[in-house]
C-alpha cells in the first residue's frame, strides 16, 4: 500500500453518477444542462472529469521550446546589432520578416559563428536566387524558411506570381536545401486571427499541408513547419495543439509514413486590444503558456503595445522577458508533458481531434482545400465562425477586462498611435477573397477614438 492510498483509505471512490446527483442537489431544481458550457467548436465542457472521461493514453513528445524574437529588416546593419543582443540575453532562435532582398552578410555579421541556435524567415517575396544563397551561406545551422504560396493567396488573395510558377520555384528551393534546413510553412495564423474556431484551425491546418503533400508527395511530411496563433481559451489552445498532432499522424498514416510535427507559435492578434492595453500582457502570457503546454517546438512572444507602437526596446523585452520567466522561473522548460493523463485536457483533445478530422473529410471530399479556397467556401466559414465571436463580445459575453468590461473613460489612445490599428481591405483586384485578420475590439476602439475629440 502506497503512502498516497493510506491518505485517502477512508474516502469512498466517487462515479461520474455520484458527482452529478451531488451537483443537482446543489442546484435546487435548476436543470444540469444549464450549466454545461457550450462552445463555438459544438463542445459541451463540463463542470467536472473524472477517471470516467480517461481516453486512450497520450505520450506527448519531450520538447524543451526555444524562445524566439522576431525582426523586421529594414536596414540589415541595425538589426544585426539588435540581433546580436537578444542572443545575449536569453534568445535562442531568431525571426527575420523582410518585404525585400537584404545583405546577407551584413545581416549575420558575428551571429553565423554562434552556435546552437535557429533562425527562422518570413520573406514577403519568393526569389529562388536569393532563398539559395540563403541557405548556402547558412548552411551549417537549423533554418526555417517558412515558404508558404498557399497561405500567400489565403491572406493576400493572390499568388506570388501564377499557380504554376510559385510551385516551379518552390519546387526548385526544395531541390536547393540544406539537410538542417525546413522550406515550407503551413500558416494556420490568418485563420485563427480571422475569427476561426479551433476545429476550423485544426481541419484547414491538414487541409493547406495536404496540397503540398499531394503536390510534393509524402517525404516533404518532415520538410513542414506549422504556425500556430494561440488564442486566451487556456485549455482549449493547449488541446487544439495536442489535438492537431493527433491529426498529423493520422493523415500520415494513410500516406504510410511518420513525421512528428514541428510547431511554431506566437499569441492571437484578435484579444488584443487598443484600450488598457497593459491587460496584452496577461494574454500573452497565459497563450504562451498554453502554448508550451501544447507542444509547440518554438515560441515567438508579441509585445504588449505592438498594435499601435512601432518596435521598441522596452516592449520586445518584455516580451522576452515573459518567455524567460516562463521557462525559468515557471519550470516550463520541459512542460510539453505535462498535461498528458488531464481529463479534461485529454478529453478536449479527443473531441477536437474528432471534430477536426470530420471537417479535413468534408473538405477532401469536395475537392481539397485550393479547390474550396477558390470557391470562397473557406472565406464563408471562418466569416461564419467569426460573426458568432463578434456577437458574444458585442453582447458583453465575451468578455475583454478593461475593454467591454471595466473600463477606464479616461484612458485616452488617440495622440500615441504610431501605427494603424485596425483592419485595412486591399483595394487591389484578387484572384481569391482574402481571408483578413481582424481584432473582436475595433469597432468598439474605433467608436472610442472619435470620443476623444468631443
Amino acid at each position: 500500500m502506497t503512502k498516497d492510498t493510506f491518505l485517502f483509505r477512508e474516502f469512498d471512490a466517487q462515479t461520474a453518477k455520484s458527482w452529478k446527483q451531488k451537483i443537482q442537489v446543489d442546484l435546487k431544481g435548476a436543470a444540469y444542462q444549464e450549466i454545461l458550457w457550450k462552445t463555438n467548436e459544438g463542445i459541451d465542457v463540463k463542470p467536472f472529469y473524472n477517471s470516467e472521461d480517461k481516453t486512450i493514453p497520450k505520450k506527448s513528445p519531450k520538447i524543451a521550446f526555444n524562445i524566439c524574437q522576431s525582426f523586421y529588416i529594414s536596414d540589415a546593419k541595425k538589426i544585426n546589432t539588435l540581433a546580436k543582443h537578444a542572443l545575449q540575453n536569453g534568445v535562442n532562435t531568431l525571426l527575420f520578416i523582410a518585404s525585400e532582398k537584404f545583405d546577407i552578410e551584413t545581416l549575420f555579421k558575428n551571429i553565423i559563428e554562434t552556435q546552437n541556435i535557429e533562425f527562422q524567415f518570413q520573406l514577403q517575396f519568393l526569389d529562388t536566387a536569393f532563398y539559395k544563397k540563403l541557405s548556402t551561406y547558412l548552411e551549417a545551422h537549423n533554418i526555417s524558411l517558412n515558404i508558404d504560396i498557399i497561405g500567400n493567396l489565403a491572406k493576400t488573395g493572390n499568388w506570388f506570381t501564377s499557380l504554376k510558377d510559385d510551385h516551379h520555384k518552390l519546387t526548385q528551393i526544395l531541390k536547393n536545401r540544406q539537410k538542417k534546413h525546413t522550406v515550407i510553412a503551413v500558416d494556420t495564423t490568418i485563420y485563427q486571427n480571422a475569427g476561426a474556431n479551433n476545429v476550423q484551425q485544426i481541419a484547414y491546418a491538414l487541409a493547406h499541408a495536404n496540397e503540398y503533400l499531394n503536390h510534393f508527395g509524402k517525404a516533404i511530411a518532415n520538410n513542414i513547419q506549422f504556425q500556430f496563433a494561440t488564442g486566451g481559451n487556456y485549455f482549449f489552445e493547449i488541446a487544439k495543439l495536442k489535438a492537431f498532432r493527433l491529426c498529423w499522424k493520422a493523415l500520415l498514416s494513410s500516406y504510410e509514413t511518420t513525421s512528428e510535427a514541428t510547431l511554431f507559435s506566437q499569441p492571437s492578434q484578435r484579444n488584443k486590444t487598443l484600450y488598457d492595453y497593459n491587460v496584452n500582457m496577461l494574454r500573452t502570457t497565459t497563450e504562451c503558456m498554453s502554448a508550451i503546454l501544447g507542444g509547440a517546438n518554438t515560441v515567438c512572444n508579441t509585445a504588449y503595445d505592438a498594435l499601435y507602437h512601432k518596435k521598441n526596446a522596452f516592449g520586445e523585452r518584455i516580451a522576452k522577458n515573459q518567455l524567460l520567466i516562463i521557462q525559468e522561473e515557471s519550470y516550463f522548460k520541459n512542460a510539453a508533458t505535462f498535461t498528458d493523463g488531464a481529463y479534461y485536457i485529454e478529453s478536449l483533445t479527443d473531441q477536437l481531434a474528432e471534430k477536426a478530422l470530420n471537417v479535413f473529410k468534408s473538405i477532401e471530399a469536395n475537392g481539397g482545400f485550393l479547390k474550396q479556397l477558390k470557391a470562397g467556401t473557406v472565406q464563408r466559414k471562418i466569416a461564419e465562425s467569426a460573426h458568432k465571436e463578434q456577437k458574444l463580445f458585442d453582447e458583453n459575453k465575451l468578455i475583454l477586462l478593461g475593454t467591454n468590461k471595466h473600463t477606464n473613460a479616461h484612458d485616452k489612445m488617440k495622440a500615441d498611435l504610431e501605427l494603424y490599428p485596425f483592419t485595412r481591405k486591399n483595394p487591389t483586384k484578387t484572384l481569391i477573397q482574402p481571408i483578413l485578420a481582424k481584432r473582436l475590439a475595433e469597432k468598439l476602439e474605433q467608436e472610442r477614438l472619435k470620443k476623444e475629440d468631443a
